[in-house]
């Protein structure tokens, strides 16, 4: 999965891969088309590192770090592992990251919103957080899954049952609400 692109550093999302799980290799070659920086948690590594790619960071290692690929970094913190990703992402200024997990939970990661721009995949789903006045052209029976916190009003979307809201057709999709942001879903 290597690519020809030449990218400045930093422009374009870093990846962290939390859980490979059962995440498309489509979808993840996809994220890496760009080379972006390729964070991966320890206990990962040897599956990503078998997958042919070059792992930039390594989170919270238990190896030494000569079993690592050349050049490649580690960093560690206490407690939650998204954190001390996030707040390393953030301290190094990049604007942006896709996570790749086995949930999807961004609610949880609710702190860092305002920080970074998240997109957490999980092998189903995309999720991601919009601001009022979002808008988007998608095609008829395109579905969003959005969890009903707040009150909110769209054009062009129909609430099927619980989470899930279906495009009406094909058309623009525009989000208003009054909170901070709202977290979306797609199906991947």
């Amino acid at each position: 999965m290597s690519s020809h692109h030449i990218v400045k550093e930093k422009q374009e999302p870093a990846l962290y891969i939390h859980q490979l799980g059962d995440f498309n290799e489509e979808y993840l070659g996809q994220l890496l088309e760009w080379s972006p920086t390729l964070i991966v948690n320890s206990t990962g590594y040897e599956k990503i590192v078998s997958l042919g790619l070059k792992v930039d960071v390594v989170l919270n290692p238990v190896e030494n770090p000569s079993f690592f690929q050349e050049n490649t970094k580690t960093i560690m913190g206490p407690g939650d592992d998204f954190n001390t990703v996030l707040n390393y992402l953030i301290s190094e200024k990049y604007p942006a990251v896709n996570i790749i997990g086995t949930e999807n939970k961004l609610a949880d990661l609710s702190y860092y919103i305002p920080l970074i721009d998240l997109v957490l995949f999980n092998a189903t789903r995309k999720t991601y957080a919009i601001t009022s006045g979002f808008r988007v052209w998608r095609p008829k029976g395109s579905i969003y899954y959005i969890d009903v916190i707040s009150y909110f009003e769209t054009s062009n979307l129909k609430q099927n049952e619980g989470d899930e809201f279906e495009v009406i057709s094909d058309g623009f999709v525009e989000f208003i609400f009054n909170t901070s942001y709202l977290l979306i879903s797609e199906k991947l």
